[in-house]
């Protein structure tokens, strides 16, 4: 048994110690056994690391960009961010701020035509059994039977996919299990918050708040900012002042980018 790709690529070959070790554990001495639970070790390790997982997903991208473009290098300059989400106002912020990336970015001017993002997928998954689409709905299937074709064409249509966390409208549930909303009410808020940013508007009028904003303890006036600029404002950790500084005291730190303005954000 081999851990291998088909690139054959040293970030994921084997071990001809472990080899050994599957075939006839008994053939190996003790040295050789000790290095075999090292190895192991290290992979076990590996398995549930950020860095490692990332590193495999920016060589594969990388890979087939370089074949596209005939070059060599990085494909992403910067390294990746990871941030601990504290809460459930932190997590709404942190979804709602990577779906609208492309509307944010002036890429895209709705939710249906923000091709692979989540919340496109999460249209599509909601509407496909529906007999009567609307034209939004009927645009977003058409975009991602473009996008599985593109799959095809790059030979990825082997590659499973993990589906999407789904809601839950009551908190009986962990928030490992399903999301802390409904469904009808992200959407809601997200394609709202959506129309406001590519209007240049600063907030919603009293009478069009979505309710889950305030469900979740955030302020319906600083909700709009809160979302334009969630990845700038905060570091390792997102949520109310309270768990920012909790979190901070749990890694040794005195304080936590994020306090001050997670205060005037949290109700």
């Amino acid at each position: 048994m081999r851990i291998t790709r088909i690139e054959n690529s040293v970030l994921y070959s084997g071990s001809i110690f472990v080899d050994r070790w599957l075939e006839n554990p008994q053939s190996l001495d003790a040295a050789t056994l000790d290095k075999v639970n090292e190895i192991i070790d290290d992979w076990r390790t590996r398995l549930s690391c950020i860095s490692w997982f990332m590193r495999g997903v920016n060589e594969t991208i990388a890979r087939m960009a370089n074949d596209e473009d005939n070059c060599k290098g990085r494909f992403w300059e910067g390294r990746f961010k990871s941030q601990a989400l504290l809460d459930e106002g932190a997590l709404l912020s942190c979804m709602a701020y990577v779906d609208l990336n492309p509307v944010r970015a002036a890429m895209e001017p709705d939710l249906a035509r923000s091709d692979f993002t989540s919340i496109q997928q999460r249209i599509f998954d909601y509407s496909k059994h529906k007999p009567n689409k609307s034209n939004s709905e009927r645009q977003v299937a058409s975009r991602v039977k473009q996008q599985r074709q593109l799959k095809v064409e790059l030979g990825l249509s082997k590659q499973s996919e993990v589906p999407l966390m789904p809601f839950s409208g009551t908190n009986r549930l962990s928030i490992h299990v399903a999301l802390p909303f409904t469904r009808e009410d992200y959407f809601d808020l997200v394609d709202r918050t959506g129309r406001i940013i590519r209007e240049g508007k600063r907030g919603f009028i009293f009478s069009e708040i979505p309710p889950l904003i305030s469900q979740l303890g955030i302020n319906p006036d600083k909700w709009i900012e809160h979302v334009r600029f969630f990845g700038e404002r905060y570091a390792c950790s997102a949520g109310s002042g309270e768990r920012l500084r909790v979190y901070a005291n749990l890694l040794g730190r005195a304080w936590g980018k994020g306090v001050c303005l997670s205060e005037s954000v949290y109700t």
